[in-house]
C-alpha cells in the first residue's frame, strides 16, 4: 500500500474512487430524501385534508336516495360519515397482515429500489384514480376500495424506505439523515397543500365547480408522488447482492415468527412497544386536534387549514432543531425532551387553550416537538435492528405507527362518550404518553447494539 501511494497514477486512482464513493454516498442520501418529498402528499393532501370530507359527501349523496338516509355497504346499515374512518381501519387491519411478509421478502430481495418503485407507482395509480369519484354516481364503494389499496401501497413502500437507511447512513450519521428526510418530507408536503389550497379557494370565490377542483386536487397528488418517485428510483442502491427472496404465505406465521426473533433483542423490542404507546398519544393528538378546533373552540374550517399548514412549515425547523439536539446530546435523551414537550402540549390543551390564537400557538408547538419524535424515533430503531432483517423489523415499526389509528382514536372516543369533554378525553392520552416514556427511559441504547450485533443477520 506505502509503495502504491507513492506513484502518481496509483494515487491518482484510490482517490477517484474515494471521490467517487462520497458522491455516490451524497447521491443516495438526496434520493431518499426526495421519497419523503414524494410520499408526504398522499398523506398530507389526500389523508388529512381532502379525501375524507369529499368522501363523506359522495356517501351523503349515495343515502340521499334511500328513506333512511344511510348507507349499505355489504348489507350493512352505516351513516355516511363513518365510511372514510372505516376505510382507514380496515386499510390498517390489511397492513398488520400483509406488512411484515412484504418485509421478510424485501429483506431477501435484491431488487430492493424496484420493490419500492413498484409499490410506490401502486400507491400513485389509485391515488390518481380517486379522480373518478363523483358526487352525483354516489361511487362511495369505489372510493373506499380505491382508499383501501393506495394506503396499503403507501405503507409498503415506507417500510421498504426506512429500510434503505442503514445502508445509506453510519450510525452516528443517522439521526441527521433521518431528521433531514423528515424535513424535506414536511415541506414538500406543505408547498403541495399550499397549491392545492390556493387552488380550491379560488375555485370557492369564482363560483367554480369545487366537487371538480378536488377531484383534481386528489388526482394531482397521485401524480405529484409517481414523478417524485422516479429520483430515488435512480439514485438509491438496488439491494443486497446475491440476496434471494424468501416467500412467506402465511401472514400470521410471518409475523410471530418476527415476534419471537425480537424477544432476543429485549432493549430493541422495549422500544418499539414504547414507541407504540408514546406515538400512539402523538398520533391521536394530531389526527384529534382539528376536532376539538372546530367542537371546542368554535373555530372555523378556514382557520383550521391555515394552522394545518402552519404546522407542515413549522416541522421542518422542528425536525432540523431536534437533530442538533440529538447531535449535542444523543437520540434517547432527544426523544424524551420532545416527549415532556408533548406531555406539556396536553397540559396545556386541558387547562389553558381558550380560543384560537391560544390554539395556534399551541400547534406551533406541536410542529416543533412532532418533527423530533418521529425522525428521532426512526433512526434510533435503526441501530436496534439486526443487520440483513431491516425491512422485516421496519414492517412491525410502520404497523406500531399506524396501530395509532385504532388503539388512541379509541381511547380518546371512549374518554369523550364517558366524559362529555374534549379537553378531558385530550387529558386521557397523558396515560400513553407517560407510558411511552417511561418505558423509553429504560432502554438501554448501547446494550441494544451490542445484542443486535451478536445476533447478527440472516
Amino acid at each position: 500500500m506505502v509503495r502504491c501511494l507513492l506513484l502518481p497514477s496509483c494515487k491518482d486512482i484510490h482517490l477517484s474512487r474515494v471521490f467517487s464513493e462520497m458522491t455516490s454516498s451524497r447521491s443516495q442520501r438526496w434520493g431518499w430524501y426526495t421519497y419523503d418529498w414524494a410520499n408526504s402528499a398522499f398523506y398530507t393532501t389526500v389523508v388529512t385534508v381532502f379525501l375524507g370530507p369529499y368522501l363523506t359527501t359522495v356517501a351523503e349523496a349515495s343515502a340521499a336516495s334511500g328513506a333512511d338516509k344511510l348507507i349499505h355497504p355489504f348489507g350493512l346499515s352505516l351513516e355516511p360519515g363513518s365510511w372514510f374512518p372505516f376505510m382507514v381501519s380496515a386499510s390498517v387491519v390489511l397492513q398488520v397482515l400483509v406488512l411484515p411478509v412484504i418485509g421478510a421478502f424485501v429483506d431477501g430481495s435484491p431488487k430492493k429500489r424496484s420493490l419500492l418503485g413498484l409499490f410506490a407507482f401502486t400507491g400513485a395509480l389509485f391515488t390518481t384514480a380517486l379522480f373518478f369519484l363523483q358526487v352525483s354516481a354516489g361511487n362511495y364503494m369505489l372510493g373506499g376500495l380505491l382508499f383501501i389499496i393506495a394506503n396499503l401501497a403507501f405503507g409498503a413502500s415506507i417500510v421498504v424506505y426506512n429500510s434503505f437507511l442503514p445502508q445509506i447512513a453510519a450510525p452516528e450519521e443517522r439521526d441527521k439523515v433521518s431528521s433531514r428526510g423528515w424535513a424535506l418530507g414536511y415541506l414538500g408536503g406543505g408547498l403541495l397543500l399550499l397549491t392545492h389550497l390556493l387552488y380550491y379557494n379560488n375555485a370557492v370565490s369564482n363560483g367554480l365547480d369545487t366537487e371538480m377542483a378536488v377531484r383534481i386536487i386528489l388526482a394531482s397528488a397521485g401524480i405529484w408522488w409517481a414523478l417524485f418517485t422516479i429520483v430515488p428510483l435512480l439514485t438509491l442502491p438496488k439491494g443486497r447482492v446475491g440476496a434471494v427472496p424468501q416467500q412467506k404465505t402465511n401472514a400470521f406465521r410471518q409475523l410471530f415468527e418476527t415476534l419471537k426473533d425480537m424477544r432476543r433483542l429485549p432493549q430493541t423490542l422495549t422500544f418499539l412497544i414504547a414507541y407504540l404507546l408514546y406515538n400512539d398519544a402523538v398520533q391521536t393528538v394530531i389526527v384529534t386536534a382539528s376536532q376539538f378546533g372546530q367542537e371546542e373552540l368554535n373555530m372555523p374550517l378556514g382557520e383550521l387549514m391555515q394552522t394545518i399548514l402552519m404546522v407542515q412549515f413549522v416541522a421542518i425547523a422542528g425536525s432540523l432543531l431536534f437533530e442538533r439536539v440529538a447531535a449535542a446530546l444523543d437520540a434517547k435523551r432527544a426523544i424524551v425532551i420532545a416527549l415532556i414537550g408533548w406531555i406539556g402540549v396536553i397540559i396545556a390543551a386541558y387547562a389553558f387553550v381558550q380560543t384560537a390564537t391560544h390554539f395556534f400557538i399551541l400547534a406551533a408547538i406541536i410542529a416543533i416537538v412532532l418533527g423530533g419524535v418521529q425522525a428521532l424515533s426512526r433512526s434510533l430503531y435503526s441501530q436496534l435492528i439486526p443487520a440483513g432483517k431491516e425491512a422485516e423489523y421496519f414492517s412491525l415499526y410502520e404497523i406500531g405507527d399506524k396501530a395509532s389509528t385504532i388503539f388512541g382514536p379509541l381511547l380518546f372516543g371512549i374518554a369523550l362518550s364517558t366524559l362529555h369533554s374534549y379537553r378531558s378525553a385530550v387529558l386521557s392520552l397523558l396515560v400513553m404518553l407517560v407510558a411511552g416514556l417511561l418505558l423509553l427511559l429504560k432502554v438501554n441504547v448501547a446494550r441494544g447494539i451490542k445484542e443486535t450485533a451478536a445476533q447478527g443477520g440472516r
